[in-house]
């Protein structure tokens, strides 16, 4: 595999791992007790912190990433085990 290509794959696992870590550990105002800024949305995070964020999506992207990379080289689910067309009667 290119390193060009594994750098790519990492960004989507990143991209990926962000979205899915963003709201573990986010507290509202309210949950929080402090006073909220007017205009404030209800919903909206008192205690939000992108370099936890940040920290929690790179280790979890790499380590999907190289789940992926073992897989890749050691083959343990190919193509033809995602094939449910047969399973179909197709």
């Amino acid at each position: 595999m290119k390193w060009t290509s594994i750098i790519a794959i990492w960004a989507l696992f990143w991209v990926l791992s962000a979205f899915l870590v963003m709201p573990f550990g986010v507290r509202t105002s309210d949950e929080l007790g402090i006073a909220k800024v007017p205009g404030q949305a209800p919903s909206a995070p008192g205690n939000f912190n992108p370099r936890r964020i940040l920290f929690r999506a790179t280790v979890l992207s790499t380590v999907l990433f190289w789940l992926y990379y073992a897989n890749y080289v050691n083959r343990w689910i190919t193509i033809q085990d995602l094939d449910i067309a047969p399973l179909l009667g197709i």
